[in-house]
Parts: C-alpha cells; structure tokens; sequence
C-alpha cells in the first residue's frame, strides 16, 4: 500500500506533466507543487523510482511509468469524485470541496468509494468541469476552448475551470459564474487586455489571465418554433 506522501506525489507528477514535454515534471515544479524544498522532492523521487512508480532523470525532470500513471489515476478519481460528492450531496461550494477533498482522500476505502460513484451515477466530471477518471482509468474527452479566444459576440457556456484556487472560484461565484453559465463575449481589449462578458443579469470584466482560465463551448441554440406552435 502506499504512503500518504507517495500518492500526494503521483498525483502532482500527473497534474503537472499532462500537456508537459514528454510527459515530464521538473522537481522545481513539483517543489512549488507539494510546497516543499528541492532537496527533499529529489530525495523522494529516488523513493518512487525504486518502487517503480516513476523515472528520474536529474536535469531533465520526472515521468511516471505506467504503476505510477494507474496510481495517480486512481488518487485523481477518488479526489475529484469525492469533491463532487462534498458539492451535490453535502451542498458545498465549489471553492470549498478541495482542501475536504485532499485529507479525505487518502482514508477512504475503495468499497465505499465505489458506492459514492453508484450513488452520484458515475459521474463524468467534477465540480470544476475536470474530467473524473472511471474505474477503469479512462476519463471523458472535453472538447471546450479558453474564454479568452472567443471573438465578440460569441455565445459561450462554461464548462469548466482551469484556475482553481479558492480566492479565483469565490471572485467567479460573486460574479454569478458556475459551471454551466450562459453568456456572450461583448468587447476584447487585445491579446494580453481584458475581456468583458454579458451574462444574463449583469457585465462581468475579466483580466485576459482569468479569461484564459475558463474553458468554455458553444451552448446549444434555442429550438426553433414549429409554424402552428
């Protein structure tokens, strides 16, 4: 079984090298990740190359094998289900469930973990429109684009959030934004300037950074009314 440090930097691993060159994570990466001391990530990462769970190239940074990849698809699915359950079931807000989340998650039991999944309805994303993987370790295909790439007049629904520190998601919650908000670009200001957004009670203006935060899709049109309707 694995240690509590040992999950926490898998799954770092994963999230930072997702998108990464070759799938890799430098460890000034994941010392800012897990907030600690390049010394000691080093130290750690030699513990997860000898458990086969990652390998370490010094200078060049960190990539999971696949013990490691199917470990930190496991810890990425019992997060993200259990934020969602803390949000549909104990009514939590979306900049709350993370830190409930992150301590729970390493206590709980695959049995009920597994009921938690049945309960919600095996669910497909979380709270912040990040993809739960099932089972399996297969996780649902997100076709969305940045907010921030939208022209004028384009209809948008938010689907989901890239930014998710507490401080970002309350700004986005006083600002009437949840996942599933339907609104239209009015006005950009350039490639690094502000977007302003309507939504359906109010203006909102975003500073280009949290704009390029929020994946967004086209919602779909209204149906057209039948003539005799």
């Amino acid at each position: 079984m694995a240690s509590l440090a040992v999950e926490n930097y898998v799954k770092a691993i994963f999230k930072l090298s997702q998108g990464g060159c070759a799938g890799r994570a430098t460890t000034g990466q994941l010392a800012a990740e897990v907030q600690v001391a390049p010394g000691t990530v080093t130290a750690m990462l030699k513990t997860l190359s000898q458990q086969g769970l990652a390998v370490y190239t010094p200078y060049e940074g960190v990539r999971l094998t696949e013990a490691g990849r199917a470990l930190a698809l496991a810890m990425v699915r019992r997060h993200r289900l259990l934020e969602l359950f803390l949000a549909r079931s104990l009514g939590l807000e979306w900049d709350e469930v993370h830190e409930h989340a992150e301590r729970m998650e390493h206590a709980i039991s695959d049995g009920l973990l597994e009921r938690i999944d049945a309960l919600l309805g095996s669910p497909r994303f979380d709270p912040h429109g990040d993809p739960i993987p099932d089972a399996g370790g297969q996780m649902a295909e997100l076709q969305a684009r940045p907010l921030s790439s939208c022209p004028p007049g384009q209809r948008f629904r938010l689907v989901r959030v890239l930014e998710q520190s507490p401080a970002f998601l309350r700004a986005l919650r006083g600002q009437g934004m949840r996942l599933g908000t339907v609104g239209e670009v009015v006005d950009r200001a350039g490639e690094g300037g502000a977007v302003v957004i309507a939504l359906p009670d109010r203006q909102v203006l975003l500073d280009h950074a949290a704009a390029a935060s929020l994946l967004v899709q086209s919602p779909p049109e209204p149906a057209a009314e039948s003539i005799g309707d």
